[in-house]
């Protein structure tokens, strides 16, 4: 199945997709919603973030490749986790499939999107098996880790480099009939590929991820875990950046350049 949250009269909807439409719900699906009759073309739809999560947990150099990249561009910090461990993302840099990223003008230097498989959280969790991490996940989607290098170097923490406003596409679609862990991902700029890897070459997968996370934290339905990126690709405005993961969907958002 394939959920969505698009913008309708009256307010965010969830839709179930159908082939080329999406049947409107009466609810969110993790809260046992039901589609209806009506129907909007899928082409037609404004979409938004498939889940506004109560907490945004988010991996960082999950990916060898991506820990070689970082140490060769300066960040002095990366090297290869010995353990799984989360961070936190904010939900204010949240936005849809389709809808602009848009760069502050403030923004100098690299620029960049981060290609990432994004957990989405079934239920209740605390202390569980892997088996029960994986029993957890209710689906998954893809999100897009825009990346300001220099505002990254420069504080202290990501609060800006990569929290601001935009910076965390997410969607189209939330898919629940997938392995991410079998799939390939690639990122396109203005149609061209930029980079592609297998999206399972973790170096922790998400279920570890989900066992070291609740021995400490509880996670609850909603909750987002982005898995990391085995790539960083330059865009700036006027480019369209695509991120497609095989088995879920391609994310697409413009890049424009602030008033």
């Amino acid at each position: 199945m394939r959920y969505c949250r698009i913008e309708h009269v009256g307010g965010p909807a969830w839709g179930l997709i159908d082939g080329e439409v999406i049947r409107l719900m009466d609810g969110s699906p993790l809260d046992n919603g039901l589609p209806g009759k009506t129907e909007i073309a899928l082409e037609k739809a404004i979409f938004l973030p498939p889940i506004v999560p109560p907490v945004f947990y988010a991996v960082g150099l999950n990916y060898r490749g991506h820990v070689e990249h970082a140490l060769a561009t300066g960040y002095r910090a990366a090297k290869l986790p010995d353990r799984p461990e989360v961070g936190y993302r904010a939900n204010n840099a949240l936005t849809g499939h389709r809808s602009p990223i848009v760069r502050p003008a403030g923004v100098h230097g690299r620029f960049e999107a981060e290609p990432e498989v994004v957990a989405v959280i079934a239920r209740t969790v605390k202390n569980c098996s892997w088996g029960e991490a994986r029993e957890s996940v209710f689906g998954w989607t893809i999100g897009n880790d825009v990346s300001a290098r220099e505002w990254q170097n420069a504080d202290r923490t990501f609060w800006r480099s990569k929290n601001a406003d935009t910076f965390k596409p997410m969607g189209p679609w939330i898919e629940t009939d997938v392995d991410p862990l079998a799939q390939t991902t690639t990122v396109r700029v203005d149609g061209e590929v930029k980079a592609e890897f297998a999206t399972g070459a973790m170096i922790f997968d998400p279920y570890e991820y989900i066992v070291e996370t609740t021995k400490y934290i509880t996670l609850h339905p909603g909750d987002v875990l982005w898995m990391g990126a085995d790539a960083s690709v330059p865009m700036e405005p006027g480019n369209v950046v695509d991120i497609e993961i095989s088995g879920i969907g391609v994310l697409s958002n413009p890049v424009l350049a602030e008033d």
